[in-house]
């Protein structure tokens, strides 16, 4: 659902002050990523991005506990441009993302800094390089997030799982957490079924379209739910994404996929 929209005048006033905010993460990306600590790097990230939901006037409601450590590797439903900001309000991650992510205006400079790994779909070779580095990044003890549709929905319902990118857990042995995402009107109960279609990006949908929708919104909250980790347990990747998949979308509130 589409709730009425707030000001023009609202809204470009938020969109200043995303504008502003998006400066200051690129100059914290410059000046402290390079040489900063670890752990203070992801504290930054995590106010940055709860921030920045606020400046958007996105509620953060946060379900079930979130990794405390690494290794783990979230998988999680995509909907929008803003999910990445919702998993690092709650717990920041390592993501993989679409190569053209990089190339998003100002966001894509912010994605980059903070460490995502790119990888170019299309491209078979390029999917092995991705899984090889993300077993590094395992075996590091990082906690890395993943988005295993591929692209993004409309928000009804979770597409097939790629299992492509499990295969980094299983090679490490790693446990993987199922995450599921919803946005809803701020005033809906965890558990209503209710939608907000504001931040929903697909299709030939615009960033900066989406962006000034979102902007324009008055009442929405993301739902993040957080299942416990598994390990697959004699599972291949396929029939482990499959599982994956019908798990994140009970999460999300989602149908189940069929069989």
């Amino acid at each position: 659902m589409l709730a009425r929209p707030v000001s023009r005048a609202r809204a470009a006033w938020r969109a200043v002050r995303l504008i502003a905010h998006v400066a200051a993460g690129l100059w914290t990306v410059w000046r402290h990523f390079p040489h900063g600590d670890e752990a203070i790097r992801a504290d930054r990230i995590q106010a940055w991005a709860a921030r920045a939901l606020a400046v958007l006037g996105v509620a953060l409601r946060v379900e079930g506990q979130p990794p405390t450590h690494g290794p783990v590797l979230v998988v999680a439903n995509h909907v929008s441009w803003l999910d990445i900001l919702a998993i690092d309000a709650a717990r920041p991650c390592r993501f993989v993302a679409k190569a053209d992510v990089r190339h998003w205006p100002l966001l894509g400079r912010l994605v980059a800094g903070a460490g995502t790994l790119f990888i170019e779909r299309d491209r078979k070779r390029d999917a092995l390089r991705v899984v090889h580095h993300l077993a590094e990044r395992l075996q590091a003890g990082d906690v890395l997030a993943v988005f295993p549709e591929g692209t993004t929905s409309d928000g009804r319902s979770v597409l097939p799982f790629h299992a492509n990118l499990l295969q980094a857990a299983l090679a490490t042995g790693t446990p993987v957490q199922p995450l599921g995402l919803a946005y809803r009107p701020r005033a809906a109960a965890p558990e209503a079924l209710a939608r907000h279609d504001a931040p929903v990006y697909v299709g030939d949908d615009t960033l900066l379209a989406s962006v000034w929708r979102v902007l324009r919104a008055h009442d929405v909250a993301v739902h993040l739910r957080w299942g416990e980790p598994q390990t697959a347990d004699g599972r291949d990747r396929r029939a482990w994404a499959a599982d994956l998949r019908a798990e994140v979308a009970r999460l999300a509130g989602l149908p189940p996929p069929p069989a």
